[in-house]
């Protein structure tokens, strides 16, 4: 296993670029964290729909969460 980087090191890496270089990092960042996000909320999203099927979802007002939950505590 290779020794993880430290965030400073990182820094410098990126600051030793060109400016071109640095903004083709910056958008491919972007657009990495983005399709990252999309994958957390089609995950989400397929639970959901398993827990609508399964009927373990949960159906209330923000009252009724908030009671479920104070009661789990």
């Amino acid at each position: 296993m290779s020794k993880p980087i430290s965030f400073q090191t990182v820094i410098e890496y990126v600051e030793a670029l060109s400016n071109e270089e640095q903004d083709l990092l910056l958008e491919l960042i972007s657009k990495r964290r983005i399709e990252k996000r999309r994958q957390e909320i089609a995950t989400n999203a397929a639970q959901t729909l398993k827990a609508i099927r399964t009927g373990t979802a949960h159906y209330g007002t923000l009252e009724d969460l908030q009671a479920d939950l104070l009661s789990e505590e």
